[in-house]
């Protein structure tokens, strides 16, 4: 479900034409054994149009699950695209420096993410302090466990049918998986970049990814699927396909003749790919009882998607001038998706149950549109945006006398590693990395 305001050019960081221009990374012994790590650090347009079709795929599902009964596989989207786009910010990063600066990753994330569910969750508590409706009155122990990022954990534990302890904001349990992976994986991966070889690292990414499927097959019961749903551990391959996209795409240089053969099967399979997850969100419910399909789908069916999400985040990142790029890059897709997806998953759930309360029925899915629609506008420019500004102006202040040395050499703040943040990816989507991610 996390994206950022800071624009780069998408076809600079696709196609592999700054490198001429930012040889920082390629400098550094081959950036470190990364050599493409750099000039992959922009926005990829085509992913921001991808994060508005997983959020319009969530909205629809939580109003009108007899329409996509699995709409909820636009939260398994974002964590792969969070996990990519995070992970190629930290490798872009140590290409450049040797090093990541911890405390200024968190800064950002803490500015993309936090403002705007601070802002959700104040007019949840006017909600609940001033009127007597039934789902927003006594949610202020959601309000705090949503803040605090573990409604997840909370969801993880309980069984039988969810209680309503989570109220209107149990669709952040994707921002608590997004976040404890985020507390997690940076550190993770700083460390194997400095004890390992790049190849190792890429190879121990690959192992990483399948532990979560051996832990969801020993943990399969028919009353586990909460915590299966919900565990940061038992998603985390999700947003490992993504970082293992990112890992294998850093370390292949430009005119490597593997990279190519990647590109044209990236390429190949990016439409079947898209077409399995559109089919998996029309037909199958993926939060309900469907006979052997949950257990099938608890505990690989989670990996399956991620592949698909991997297929398609790797063939829109190696082809932006294909179809299917040019479709998702449209100004109103990825305009969405990189400034509005993260407030629209936000306000979409509490405004969907506040319609539902208000008793409006047949039009509920369109206002319910309409208004996220409104609120994530409002949540952009009023929050999210003056958060991101501050942040990049303290950052302004600081790169002139750390660049002066190298200025010919510089990366352009633009395509600094402080000038864009994963989620939902969010993401978190995380990109929250895009926005961060929505829930199910």
């Amino acid at each position: 479900m996390t994206s950022t305001t800071t624009s780069t050019a998408s076809t600079t960081s696709s196609t592999g034409t700054a490198s001429a221009a930012n040889p920082a990374g390629a400098g550094t012994t081959a950036g470190r054994g990364f050599p493409s790590a750099v000039q992959r650090a922009g926005r990829v347009n085509g992913l921001d149009g991808l994060r508005t079709l997983a959020v319009a795929m969530v909205l629809v599902y939580h109003v009108r699950p007899d329409i996509l009964p699995g709409g909820s596989v636009g939260v398994d989207v974002f964590f792969t695209i969070s996990g990519f786009v995070i992970t190629r910010l930290l490798l872009a990063e140590y290409a450049r420096t040797g090093t990541v600066g911890m405390s200024a990753f968190y800064r950002r994330r803490w500015r993309r993410l936090v403002p705007a569910l601070f802002a959700l969750c104040a007019v949840c508590a006017v909600l609940a302090l001033t009127t007597s409706l039934r789902g927003f009155d006594g949610s202020l122990l959601a309000i705090g466990l949503a803040a605090t990022f573990v409604v997840n954990i909370v969801r993880a534990v309980q069984p039988g049918v969810y209680s309503d302890i989570t109220g209107p904001l149990a669709h952040t349990w994707s921002l608590g998986v997004e976040e404890q992976f985020y507390l997690v994986w940076p550190p993770v991966m700083i460390l194997l970049l400095k004890r390992l070889r790049a190849r190792t690292v890429l190879i121990v990414t690959a192992v990483l990814c399948t532990l979560p499927v051996v832990w969801r097959l020993s943990l399969w019961a028919p009353d586990a699927a909460h915590r299966i749903y919900n565990g940061t551990d038992t998603r985390a391959d999700q947003l490992l396909a993504g970082a293992l996209v990112a890992v294998v795409l850093a370390r292949l240089p430009a005119g490597d003749p593997r990279l190519e053969r990647l590109r044209v099967w990236a390429g190949r399979l990016a439409w079947p790919a898209l077409a399995a997850l559109a089919l998996t969100a029309w037909q199958v419910p993926i939060t309900g009882g469907a006979g052997w399909w949950t257990p099938a789908w608890y505990t690989v069916g989670f990996l399956a998607v991620a592949v698909a999400s991997a297929i398609l985040v790797a063939g829109l990142e190696l082809r932006p001038d294909g179809t299917l790029s040019r479709l998702l890059s449209l100004t109103p897709l990825a305009w969405t998706g990189r400034n509005l997806s993260y407030g629209m998953y936000l306000w979409h759930y509490p405004i969907a149950r506040l319609l539902g309360l208000l008793g409006v029925g047949t039009w509920q899915l369109p206002a319910t549109a309409v208004l996220t629609i409104l609120m994530a506008l409002l949540s952009y420019y009023a929050v999210e945006r003056p958060f991101l500004r501050r942040g990049q102006k303290k950052t302004a202040v600081a790169a002139p006398a750390a660049a002066e040395p190298t200025a010919a050499t510089s990366p352009t703040p633009a395509t600094s590693p402080t000038a864009a943040t994963a989620a939902a990816s969010p993401a978190s989507p995380t990109a929250a990395a895009s926005p961060a991610s929505p829930a199910g």
